[in-house]
């Protein structure tokens, strides 16, 4: 049987522990014990699945320091950055507990029998979100706590009443494996069927493709590149029986920087855009990998002090030696592209996965005739796209793909100048800033992390805050049906005190 160990991307040692590769046959079982615990569990009240997270987080914490450790061996990522992943893994957890004590998410609807109406009567009807099944979760390379095994996409599936299969990104396999014995436990211990929870590893694209394929799984929610994340796609809608993938893949995040505002503050601006660029090796979902300035001699101070700013930043270990070589070779590609010149660039250290931070400039001519310098290169990197006038500005933001996030920085007096260009934005990404940096994703009810392809497959959906649950649940109509049948939600006295719509109203 194949097996692999954790590697330490800073040095490039292995490290302690041997991880099976799941074979065909173990991938099967975890997904039909999924269906049979499924049977059960979406039965589960809001109270019951609420305490079942609360006790995941609190069987998190308990790990201590071993989980920490483990994950700064296997990411390079420093402790502090581990801790608050830690503290955001289990708050989220907590956060879906509490939002299904409240209950209202269901999104109840009553339309109550008219016996009497003319022509026709109308029957009882009466609507609530209920759990789509097992969902098979893909680890992620970037986040080995919150977008992992307990992340934002297990928990938000369990919260639906969903069993969830892990696969455990290969890079982390000995946190995962922390993470996945303590929601273990934690099934044990509030009396969840044994297949509410299963967690495989795999170095393989075959084992992520026989969860996805499996009949049992009924959704998907991965975070990752493009390519993998559109296989996983096609590979779920060429199924017997399709199912939805909810997959956040690239974006680079646009940053547009207006005049008046770099007459005002373009070194302070170029600095925080550099810090936030750099962050976490430029490693985040919502690195801004792009910004967009109007020629100007403050437009020109913001590069000379980027550029600087890059230049004295300092190389840190990348996530993967795989992840770096990507880098690497997608910073190369940019490098030879026509037209796109380096602005600055950190010094190169040799070493086994160490990014070198890099910015690059370009024209917006140039961007326009080659789309492909706008496309995501994962990693401390970053592309300023100087623009001759507003409409060329303009132009270059029609013609963006799909983002995660966009970004506007400018004076009260401007953006007001230029609400066109935020009209146009609104239709490319799924979170508009104002005068802030994307990267740092707050977990929330009205927190949205999506946006239209390629940053997701589906912009209607989020995969960070409460919202994510809708994911993985489906509307059901119940009609005429007598009030002892009727889940607890849509009972003719609400034992639950939900905010329901009744005949057109919301009441409680």
């Amino acid at each position: 049987m194949d097996s692999f160990q954790g590697i330490n991307p800073a040095t490039g040692e292995s490290l302690p522990g041997f991880f099976q590769e799941a074979t065909a046959d173990e991938v099967a079982q975890a997904c039909q014990q999924a269906a049979l615990a499924f049977a059960e569990y979406r039965k589960k009240s809001g109270a019951e699945k609420a305490q079942f997270l609360d006790r995941i987080a609190t069987e998190i914490e308990a790990i201590g320091d071993e989980l920490l450790t483990r994950a700064q061996a296997e990411s390079g990522l420093p402790l502090p950055r581990l801790t608050g992943e830690r503290g955001r893994t289990t708050g989220q957890l907590r956060l879906f507990a509490e939002y299904l004590r409240e209950g209202s998410w269901v999104n109840a609807r009553i339309d109550t029998a008219l016996p009497d109406r003319q022509p026709l009567p109308r029957p009882d009807l009466r609507q609530m979100l209920r759990p789509l099944g097992p969902v098979g979760i893909f680890g992620a390379s970037n986040f080995p706590l919150a977008f992992s095994v307990a992340g934002g996409d297990t928990a938000s599936a369990l919260a639906a009443g969903c069993p969830v299969v892990v696969k455990a990104h290969p890079a982390h396999p000995g946190t995962s494996q922390l993470v996945g014995e303590a929601i273990q436990r934690a099934v044990s211990a509030c009396g969840m069927p044994a297949g509410t929870f299963a967690l495989v590893h795999g170095r393989t694209t075959a084992v992520g493709m026989a969860i996805v394929e499996h009949p049992a799984i009924k959704a998907v929610g991965f975070t990752g590149s493009l390519r993998g994340g559109k296989a996983l796609f096609d590979a779920a809608a060429r199924r017997p029986e399709p199912i939805p993938v909810y997959a956040e893949m690239g974006s680079t995040n646009p940053v547009f920087f207006l005049p008046k505002i770099l007459q005002e503050k373009a070194g302070a601006l170029a600095l925080a855009y550099v810090n936030s660029v750099t962050l976490g090796v430029g490693q985040f979902c919502t690195n801004p990998g792009l910004a967009v300035v109007q020629q100007s001699s403050e437009a020109s101070t913001f590069l000379q002090e980027a550029g600087k700013a890059v230049t004295q930043s300092q190389p840190a270990a990348m996530l993967t030696q795989g992840i770096q070589q990507a880098f690497t070779s997608g910073i190369g590609k940019l490098t030879q592209a026509e037209g796109v010149q380096v602005l600055g660039q950190a010094t190169t250290v040799e070493s086994f996965a160490h990014g070198t931070p890099t910015l690059l400039t370009t024209t917006a001519d140039t961007l326009l005739a080659n789309p492909l310098i706008a496309e995501e290169v994962f990693g401390p990197s970053s592309v300023v796209v100087e623009v001759g006038t507003r409409e060329q500005l303009l132009a270059v933001a029609r013609e963006l793909e799909g983002h995660l996030t966009a970004t506007v920085y400018g004076t009260d007096e401007e953006l007001l100048e230029y609400a066109d260009l935020l009209e146009i934005l609104e239709q490319k990404v799924g979170r508009l800033l104002i005068n802030g940096f994307p990267t740092g994703v707050e977990v929330s009810h009205a927190m949205q992390h999506g946006g239209p392809y390629p940053a997701t497959t589906d912009s209607r959906s989020t995969s960070v805050g409460t919202n994510a649950i809708l994911r993985f649940a489906r509307p059901v109509c119940y009609q005429n049906f007598p009030d002892a049948l009727l889940p607890d939600e849509l009972k003719a006295d609400n034992p639950l005190h939900i905010w329901r719509l009744v005949n057109g109203k919301w009441m409680n």
